[in-house]
């Protein structure tokens, strides 16, 4: 695409510690659909990346339409600069595109002894509570914490009932998705991964109001505004959808995607090991719960990322067969060797 190494090299780190992490459906798979927006010319592959608007704790940068692969880790990085300085530091970035899993980005801050958060505004797929129009993305948030003895606990969640990179699989596989995840043009409930290319919107989390629903909408919305409306990106329906075959809105409210990154020092509160001795004993209090079943055990926020991790370390990573045609398909088209 004509990005320099360093920036190959980091976008290449982002998506291949998502397939290390089991997260798939961020992973290589996604590889084309950057090739096909920079295709549109919608993603720069030289860009400018800076801030423009700063305060000592606070920074909005400009991605200059580059990868949000590249453009989340610059923006974090300020945060963590000014953390370093004043104990914490929050960045908002307008004019980006699709930054991978947001667990990456947090993950950064985390290794300094800090709090990292991260989260993004995405193409409009779902549907606010009681409506029939998709307003929101998927919109995920990561908050991440640094352990003792024991990994990071990261909550890393999409905000919608499920990720679109779950029905992503689903499609390739051929299964039908749970209940709760998606509605249908008509606003009824459906279980066909496909539902979107047909009109449908995906929910968010909580499925319904009776499921709290509600609580999925405000924490999106809450992604939304700080992403997006706080930074002069687009936000709600006029945020550029990630697939190239649909064109972004006319009349666009701001520029490209929207990020939102944060870092706190932890001994801006207590000192680090204090901490970190502390989240040790909540993960061990949390792991010892009681359970409803005996084959069941307390899951750590993280922890499933975590044990994916250490075994594709180990073993490899397994790329599916659609995901290693699509591959070749693009290594073609772009003059490389294909994979065997």
């Amino acid at each position: 695409m004509g990005c320099s190494d360093a920036h190959a090299d980091l976008a290449t780190d982002v998506l291949v510690r998502s397939d290390l992490r089991g997260i798939d459906s961020h992973g290589v798979a996604r590889l084309s659909g950057y090739v096909r927006l920079w295709e549109k010319k919608r993603i720069n592959a030289t860009p400018d990346i800076k801030i423009v608007h700063e305060t000592p704790t606070t920074a909005t940068v400009d991605g200059d339409a580059g990868l949000g692969l590249v453009v989340a880790p610059f923006a974090m990085k300020v945060a963590i600069e000014k953390a370093e300085k004043y104990g914490s530091g929050w960045v908002s970035v307008k004019n980006s595109n699709h930054f991978g899993i947001a667990g990456y980005h947090a993950l950064m801050a985390v290794e300094k002894d800090m709090i990292g958060i991260s989260m993004t505004n995405a193409s409009p797929l779902v549907a606010p509570t009681y409506a029939n129009e998709r307003l929101l993305g998927t919109n995920p948030m990561c908050y991440a914490f640094p352990a003792g003895k024991y990994p990071p606990v990261i909550v890393d969640m999409a905000t919608a009932a499920a990720a679109n990179g779950k029905l992503e699989i689903a499609q390739r596989a051929n299964k039908s998705i749970p209940d709760g995840w998606v509605q249908d043009k008509n606003g009824e409930n459906s279980t066909d991964p496909n539902e979107l290319k047909n009109g449908g919107s995906l929910l968010p989390l909580g499925s319904d109001k009776d499921h709290g629903s509600h609580k999925g909408y405000g924490l999106s919305a809450t992604v939304d505004i700080l992403s997006a409306v706080l930074s002069g990106a687009n936000y709600g329906p006029w945020v550029p959808p990630f697939v190239a075959f649909l064109e972004p809105s006319a009349n666009p409210v701001g520029e490209g995607l929207g990020h939102f990154l944060g870092a706190m020092r932890v001994d801006g509160f207590r000192p680090a090991e204090d901490f970190k001795s502390h989240l040790d004993n909540w993960v061990e209090r949390f792991k010892s719960a009681k359970t409803i079943d005996p084959d069941k055990k307390v899951i750590i926020p993280g922890e499933p990322e975590h044990e994916f991790e250490q075994e594709r370390k180990m073993s490899g990573i397994p790329i599916i067969d659609v995901v290693v045609q699509d591959l070749n398909e693009l290594a073609v088209k772009l003059g490389l060797e294909e994979l065997k």
